[in-house]
């Protein structure tokens, strides 16, 4: 993100601060037939939860000898990725059972978590006070993952929605502009202190949503893509939400040089990139066409000889495959998660100049179990719920890449 500020230009900058609030605009649980159980898939609070969650708390925090706020870490007291992941699966017919899964605290594998876009702070950048909105979106996205990894996430001076109202009201200055780099160094300056005083050379697999996603871009471009010893030990990049491109006709070239897409299910050492939506993102869409919307986030300007990178979290492969939806209740209901079974089904699809992960539902009418929609608008598509929608796949995508990374001379 270094000189972000000396070449893009002010609509653009526009356009690419509306990315960052992904998430904080009335997200709303979807629409329930009566009996179902209503779940809400959170990546950040709705407007009633503003108020609530723009009041810091703070639990026992857990701060590295070079100021690291950590939202998880492995040990720590009341973290939330390891918090309950107790589980109702309803399905179809509207049978239910409870399911119950442990935290992997043994593995091997270290997950590095960057949440999105969730701060309700009056300043340009969020300071690092652990607050109800990051707590509530680390259970939503990371917490599962905790069954394949030890989840780490470190707090980042992310920019947030106040800023935006501002730049939107007010225009934009020079000043505002350098919230981006600040982001971004945070966020690095997290990760320089996990790698130096906590890593000890264990694998990585990366994951972000959003603007947590775009800044792991910048991070894996300028920080791993050229280490041939910190990629080695790159397990999975998962980065959704963040328009990663890749050269035509390649699996390599445009975000990054060395680190290719994933092209087959137990791939290790490569990425995982899409938006989701029902149909082909609008012209306007922030997401999906390359060297627009959220591709400036991560200087990615070039809108020739580069595609956004979909990959089917369900079919890495390719084709059309079911996908594993699973959803914190909220307190809905006593059993904190519940999962959708054979409710969606995804296909990674081009068209219009657009690359996308389409999502459809795939039970008839009398299924009654709640679907999402588009919360923000059709420019939006289904990003509020990336990586809900495909929570279990990409679980089960994690655990197959660390056999793999396992039974090669990583081991």
């Amino acid at each position: 993100m270094q000189g972000m500020v000396g070449f893009v230009g002010r609509r653009q900058v526009v356009s690419a601060l509306l990315a960052l609030v992904l998430g904080t605009l009335g997200l709303v649980a979807p629409a329930a037939a009566a009996g179902a159980v209503t779940a809400v898939p959170l990546g950040a609070p709705n407007v009633s939860q503003r108020a609530e969650n723009n009041v810091a708390y703070r639990p026992a925090l857990s701060t590295s000898t070079s100021g690291t706020v950590w939202l998880c870490r492995p040990g720590m007291a009341a973290d939330p990725c390891t918090s309950s992941l107790q589980t109702e699966v309803v399905l179809a017919s509207g049978a239910r059972s409870v399911v119950n899964v442990s935290v992997a605290s043994a593995s091997k594998f270290d997950c590095f978590y960057a949440y999105p876009t969730v701060s309700q702070e009056t300043t340009l950048n969020s300071d690092l006070s652990i607050q109800k909105a990051e707590i509530a979106t680390a259970i939503a996205q990371a917490s599962r993952f905790s069954t394949v990894c030890r989840v780490w996430a470190p707090m980042y001076r992310q920019f947030t929605l106040f800023a935006l109202q501002k730049i939107l009201t007010q225009g934009v200055t020079a000043n505002d502009l350098t919230v981006l780099e600040t982001a971004y160094q945070s966020l690095k300056s997290g990760f320089e202190d996990y790698l130096a005083h906590y890593n000890d050379g264990r694998p990585i697999i990366f994951i972000g949503h959003s603007q947590g996603a775009s800044l792991l871009v910048s991070l894996l471009k300028q920080v791993v893509d050229d280490n041939p010893a910190l990629r080695s030990r790159l397990v999975l990049a998962m980065v959704l939400g963040a328009n990663v491109v890749v050269a035509d006709g390649s699996r390599e070239g445009g975000s990054f040089s060395h680190i290719p897409v994933c092209s087959s299910k137990g791939e290790a050492g490569c990425v995982i990139a899409y938006s989701s939506f029902p149909g082909q993102p609008p012209a306007t869409s922030l997401f999906g066409r390359p060297g627009q919307g959220v591709s400036i986030l991560s200087e990615q300007l070039a809108t020739t000889g580069v595609h956004v990178v979909c990959v089917d979290p369900a079919a890495i492969g390719g084709g059309k495959a079911v996908l594993d939806p699973f959803f914190p209740t909220e307190g809905l209901i006593a059993v904190p998660w519940v999962e959708y079974p054979d409710l969606y089904a995804a296909s990674c699809e081009t068209g219009g100049g657009a690359t996308w992960l389409q999502v459809t539902k795939t039970s008839g009418a009398s299924d009654r179990r709640p679907v999402v929609t588009e919360p923000a608008g059709p420019d939006w598509g289904y990003h509020d719920y990336d990586i809900n929608l495909a929570l279990g796949n990409l679980i089960a995508d994690t655990a197959a890449a660390e056999k793999t990374w396992s039974q090669t001379s990583h081991a």
